[in-house]
C-alpha cells in the first residue's frame, strides 16, 4: 500500500512538472512571437502610433469612423507624425496602428497567460519557492517593460529623437 501511494504521488508530481514545463514553453513561444511582432512593428515604423497607454481600455481598438478620426488626430500631434509621416492618410495610419495594437495586445495576453497559471501552480504547490521567486521577478520585469519603464519612449519625452533611417546593425564590433 505504501509503495502504491509513493508511485501515485510521484506520478502526480511528474504530471505537475509537465504542466509547469508546458506552461513555460508556451510563455517562451509567446515571447518569441512578441519579439517578432515587435521587430516588425519597429521596421514598419508603427511604434508609438498609439499615443496613449491605457492598459485596460486600450485593448479595445477604435470601433467607429469617429473613433479612428480622433485617434488619427492625436497621432498627428506627435513628433513621429511631424518628422516621419507628415501627410499620411487615415488608411496608412490604420496599418501602422494595427501593428502597434497587435504588439500591445500580445503583451497583455502574455501577462495573463503568465500570471493566471503561475498563481494556480503556486496555490497548488506545484512550483518550488526558489523557482517561484525567479518567475515572480521575471513577471515584474515583463510588466515593467510593458509599462514603458524599459526601452520605450513617450511622445512627450523631451529628449526623444526620431530618425527617418531604418534600424541598422554594425557589421562588426
Amino acid at each position: 500500500m505504501v509503495a502504491l501511494e509513493t508511485v501515485t504521488s510521484r506520478d502526480a508530481r511528474d504530471g505537475s512538472d509537465r504542466a509547469v514545463a508546458l506552461w513555460l514553453l508556451v510563455i517562451a513561444g509567446m515571447i518569441a512571437l512578441m519579439v517578432l511582432i515587435g521587430g516588425l512593428t519597429r521596421l514598419t515604423g508603427s511604434g508609438l502610433s498609439i499615443t496613449e497607454w491605457r492598459p485596460v481600455t486600450g485593448a479595445i481598438p477604435p470601433l467607429s469612423d469617429a473613433d479612428w478620426q480622433a485617434e488619427f488626430a492625436r497621432y498627428q500631434g506627435t513628433p513621429q507624425y511631424d518628422l516621419l509621416n507628415r501627410g499620411m492618410g487615415l488608411a496608412a495610419f490604420k496599418t501602422i496602428y494595427w501593428w502597434e495594437w497587435t504588439h500591445r495586445l500580445l503583451g497583455r495576453l502574455i501577462g495573463v497567460v503568465f500570471a493566471a497559471p503561475f498563481l494556480v501552480f503556486l496555490w497548488q504547490l506545484r512550483i518550488d519557492r526558489a523557482l517561484a521567486g525567479r518567475l515572480a521577478i521575471i513577471f515584474l520585469l515583463g510588466g515593467a517593460q510593458g509599462d514603458g519603464l524599459f526601452g520605450h519612449s513617450e511622445h512627450s519625452a523631451g529628449g526623444f529623437v526620431l530618425s527617418n533611417r531604418p534600424p541598422t546593425c554594425p557589421p562588426h564590433r
